[in-house]
């Protein structure tokens, strides 16, 4: 099993290498691929040091699976290259998601979707995958009619540069490098991605248009607002779901609880809920302040918390190549 992580030195890409060791994935040999400035550096992947290479080397090698977190452009181009080759690339940035022809996949969703045929399979954006993980499930039992979500989401999202502002801030460094226009230390920047026609952002529209794809319902109304915080670990959500059905809050929560891959942490006596902290280095996604909105019938509050580069980004892909093994679709 040849594995290539694409993008291998950046935040994600260490994240991937990370997630592959720790759940064991059946890696025979890994194949780190970067830009040319990175090549010849070493990684390091379960004791053992690997030279990175780029992408001429790794396609020569053709691997069985290459995960992608390098960027859309790259994707673009490389990804097709790979799966000429008869590589499975599992892609994690925007270039592939709205395409018609490319599955989006969340495993505790929508794998079932999958076939041997599927030789680039998008990774969906952070913010929504945790989202469908907790959404699904209500669908399944009461049926969503309407997703009003607003996010609230670590600065890890944006990449090294703003971790680096973030803190060059906070010890008072104000001429750095800048990943943002405005200041985010003690402040929180209520656009992520670029304004779109309709006065959206393009982050909020992913969480619109993907939220239906992955849940292969388009009768879902979902409207979203974006907003970068201070904050490390994780991306939290505040999400209010209208159902066509109603619902009793205890087996809300019951029902969550036995969802695939969420924890429910839900205790208002004891001040108990969900924190990017909680959620740092974690696999799940996490749930809580769960409760029915008394301003009209048949809808729930709750809160969304998940580690971004993890469930976010690498857990997600690694969780798709490991069911493209079990199922041997690799």
């Amino acid at each position: 099993m040849k594995v290539a992580v694409v993008g291998a030195t950046g935040l994600v890409g260490t994240q991937m290498l990370n997630v592959l060791k720790e759940r064991n994935f059946p890696v025979t040999e890994l194949i780190p691929v970067a830009s040319e400035k990175s090549v010849g550096k070493e990684v390091e992947y379960n004791g053992k040091k690997f030279k990175v290479v780029n992408a001429e080397t790794a396609l020569a090698m053709k691997p069985a699976i290459a995960i992608f977190s390098a960027g859309g452009s790259t994707s673009l181009e490389l990804a097709p290259l790979f799966a000429a080759v008869g590589t499975v690339v599992i892609d994690n940035s925007s270039a592939w998601r709205m395409d018609p022809t490319k599955k989006l996949v969340v495993p505790e969703v929508n794998a079932g979707v999958l076939t041997p045929e599927d030789k680039i399979i998008a990774n969906p954006n952070c913010s929504t995958i945790q989202m469908v993980v907790v959404l699904q499930p209500l669908h399944e039992k009461y049926k969503i009619k309407r997703v009003v979500v607003s996010t609230y989401q670590s600065v890890t999202g944006t990449g090294k540069k703003a971790v680096d502002q973030l803190f060059d801030e906070r010890k008072g460094v104000m001429d750095g490098p800048k990943a943002y226009a405005y200041t985010i230390d003690l402040n929180l920047i209520p656009q992520i991605d670029v304004f779109q026609d309709n006065g959206y952002t393009k982050e909020e529209m992913k969480m619109i248009k993907e939220t239906n794809k992955i849940m292969g319902d388009d009768s879902i109304k979902v409207t979203a607002t974006t907003v970068r915080v201070p904050v490390m670990g994780g991306h939290s959500e505040s999400v209010n779901i209208e159902f066509e059905n109603d619902f009793n809050v205890e087996e809300v929560k019951a029902l969550l609880a036995q969802a695939p891959g969420v924890i429910v942490k839900d205790n208002p006596a004891k001040q108990e809920y969900p924190m990017p902290l909680d959620a740092h280095n974690k696999d799940e996604v996490f749930v809580g302040r769960i409760r029915r909105d008394e301003s009209q019938p048949k809808t729930l509050n709750l809160w969304i918390v998940a580690d971004n580069l993890r469930k976010g980004a690498a857990t997600n892909a690694v969780q798709i190549a490991e069911y493209l093994v079990a199922k041997k679709l690799v």
